[in-house]
Formats: structure tokens, C-alpha cells, sequence
């Protein structure tokens, strides 16, 4: 039988679920009771740790903690606060695009601000568009729009949103724990992400670290019960406990990642050793022969996307299992407009993890016998 520190998972180079340490793994091995109050505490550290973290005191904003993956905390945003009014969007990928979806199920009239998926958002754009649209309430954007890698101006857009008035969502599910940013600085009213990202926890659940003032605002709308940001609110503060049967065993490791988080320098410094992994991983792919999608300058640190070579030889769902077969995981493209593939460089992954896995591409490469690169107008340049 393998011990704790022998045990050898796949390398996940995805944007979460992502590889963890040893000792995050390990704090998951203990059963506890919802109403214990070692539980307890460890929720109320967890939610102050959530603020300090996004730069905020306990005075002004809460942290909601909520079962489920990032998208469910989407939703109970969506659906507990955009209620009687209008959500403009900001869609350059996928997840804006799931954000539009979401409103449009709960019947709440949404409109879009949209770039293509090789850009980032404009904050005149917004300016423009609630300008224009008086009906708007609220607006939201990702972050780190993880079809491509993109990161967006949060804090410029977040200008132009409070000084028009309006509510402002962002998407942080990526970028939280990793991009520092100030949320009270950005004007966000509504921050969401998830364990499973940058804090470098497991799956099972999500959070919202949102405005005291926007929230109480919201008492008795929501369209769902389970997704009720304010009686979620309301439980927390009560008796320290969810409504419903808490992920234990996801809030313990959840525990021991923010504790890894500190020790390592906190954001900036973990954000400074995902840099370290994609500049290892974007010199190494393009010594192979591979291009990325994005302009360099608009690329984060999270994830990049790679233009799939055009070689017939080259087969992704082939290269994908080959490499998968090393121990190496990485993603499938979620580009509208190219064929590509994506490779995480967050988790705990260091640069011995990435020149792994460049030696693994090499060698997969010279197996299956393609050559790498396209003939594609990029319209940018490396230099």
C-alpha cells in the first residue's frame, strides 16, 4: 500500500482541478461533525482569510461561502442580486458567454459588450454601453478568461462602473489568489471564485466576497433557495454554519491551502511563480515549433492557449492520451474562432514540472512525427 508521500498522481496542467500538495491532501483525512465547534472555527478563518486576501476589512464586506463548483456562485449572484433591473456583460470567451446564459434562464434581461477572444475588455466600451442603456443595473466581467488565458482591466473597467453607478460582478475565478488586486480599490461589489483555483484547495465549493451594503440590499429576492446569497449570509453569521450539509472534508484542505498560500508570500508571490511557469512553458512550446494564441501582452500567467499545429499527422485527442500516459494532464481548446489546445501553469507546479513536461511534448512530438506551427495571419507579433 502507498504512503501519503509516495503517492504519485498525473501532473494536472489545466486550470483547475489542479494538482495540490501532499499536506492539502492530507488535511482532508479527518471526518468532522457540521456543528462541532472546531468546524465552526475553521469556517470563520477561512471567510476572515477571504478578505484579507481580497483586501478588505469585515466591516464594509462579507465572505459567503456556498457548495458547488464557481459556476454556482455565478449564479447565486445573478440570481439573488440581479433582480428588477438589467446585467450588460462583458463577453471576450466562453465564461462571459456563460454568464449571459445564466441571466437569460432566470429571465433577467442581459445585453453584451463583446470583443473577439484574442482581446481583452475596454472600459470606454462600458462607458459607452451604460451611457447608452439607462436600464442597466448591474455589469460583470471575468477576470482571467480562461478560454484563452486573457486577462481583462478589472480595475479600470471597475472606474468606469462605479462612477456611472452601477453594481459591479466580477468573475475571479482564476485569477483570485494569484492577480493581487485591491476588490474596494476595484469597486467590486461581488467577487466570486472558487476553492479549486489559485488558493490551490480541491473542488467542492465556492465563494463570494461581497459588498455588506449590495447584498443586505437583496434580502427576500432570490429566485432559488438553495442559491440565496443573503440566508447563506444570514446561517453564516448566525451559528457559523451553512443551511445544508457543508463539503467537510473540500473546507479542511481549503484550510491547510491558505496556510501554504501565506508561507509561500501570498498572492504576489505565488502569482510571480505561475509567471516563472508560462515563461518556462512559452519559450520551451515555441522551441518545439508551437505558437500561442494570444499577443504576449495580453497573455496571464493561468493558462495559455496553443494554436493547434496543422500538420495532418497531428492529432490532438492522440497527443492529448500520449501525454496523459506520462503522467502529464492537459486541456482541450475552448476557442470559438481557432483550433487550439490549453495548458495550465498554476497549482502546485514549479519549473522542474514544466521542463517535465516540455521533455514529454518533445518526445510525443518525434513519436507521432508532426510538425508543429501553422500558416495562420496572426496579426501580432513575439517582438
Amino acid at each position: 500500500m502507498r504512503t501519503l508521500e509516495s503517492w504519485k498522481d498525473k501532473a494536472l496542467f489545466t486550470p483547475g482541478p489542479l494538482t495540490t500538495s501532499p499536506s492539502v491532501k492530507q488535511a482532508m483525512l479527518h471526518d468532522m461533525g457540521s456543528r462541532d465547534a472546531a468546524f465552526i472555527e475553521t469556517i470563520r478563518t477561512i471567510r476572515a482569510a477571504l478578505l484579507n486576501l481580497a483586501g478588505v476589512s469585515g466591516n464594509a464586506y462579507t465572505a459567503v461561502l456556498l457548495q458547488g463548483s464557481g459556476t454556482f456562485g455565478l449564479e447565486a449572484v445573478v440570481n439573488t442580486a440581479v433582480t428588477g433591473g438589467k446585467l450588460l456583460v462583458g463577453v471576450n470567451g466562453a465564461y462571459g458567454r456563460r454568464m449571459v446564459k445564466i441571466a437569460e434562464m432566470a429571465g433577467i434581461p442581459v445585453s453584451t459588450v463583446e470583443v473577439p477572444e484574442n482581446e481583452a475588455l475596454r472600459e470606454d466600451d462600458f462607458a459607452q454601453a451604460l451611457a447608452a442603456d439607462p436600464a442597466i443595473t448591474h455589469v460583470s466581467i471575468c477576470h482571467c478568461e480562461t478560454t484563452s488565458g486573457v486577462l481583462n482591466p478589472v480595475q479600470a473597467i471597475g472606474h468606469t462602473v462605479y462612477g456611472l453607478s452601477r453594481v459591479f460582478i466580477v468573475d475571479a475565478m482564476s485569477s483570485f489568489g494569484a492577480v493581487p488586486f485591491n476588490q474596494e480599490e476595484c469597486h467590486i461589489d461581488y467577487l466570486i471564485s472558487s476553492a479549486n483555483k489559485c488558493i490551490e484547495g480541491v473542488p467542492g465549493f465556492c465563494f463570494v466576497v461581497a459588498r455588506l451594503e449590495s447584498l443586505l440590499a437583496c434580502e427576500g429576492r432570490s429566485r432559488s433557495l438553495c442559491l440565496d446569497l443573503v440566508d447563506q449570509y444570514r446561517g453564516l453569521e448566525g451559528n457559523g454554519q451553512f443551511r445544508f450539509t457543508p463539503p467537510t472534508h473540500a473546507l479542511l484542505a481549503f484550510r491547510q491551502a491558505l496556510r501554504e498560500l501565506e508561507a509561500e508570500g501570498g498572492p504576489k508571490a505565488r502569482g510571480e511563480r505561475y509567471r516563472a511557469n508560462q515563461t518556462i512553458l512559452v519559450e520551451g512550446m515555441r522551441a518545439l515549433g508551437f505558437e500561442e494564441y494570444l499577443a504576449p501582452a495580453l497573455q496571464s500567467g493561468i493558462i495559455t492557449s496553443f494554436l493547434c499545429p496543422e500538420d495532418p499527422k497531428f492529432d490532438f485527442e492522440t497527443f492529448y492520451s500520449l501525454l496523459s500516459a506520462e503522467g502529464k494532464v492537459i486541456y482541450p481548446g475552448k476557442v470559438g474562432n481557432a483550433d487550439c489546445f490549453r495548458i495550465g501553469t498554476i497549482g502546485r507546479l514549479f519549473a522542474s514540472d514544466i521542463r517535465d513536461l516540455l521533455s514529454a511534448i518533445w518526445r510525443i512530438k518525434t513519436e507521432m512525427g508532426f510538425r508543429a506551427g501553422t500558416e495562420r495571419a496572426r496579426g501580432e507579433t513575439h517582438e
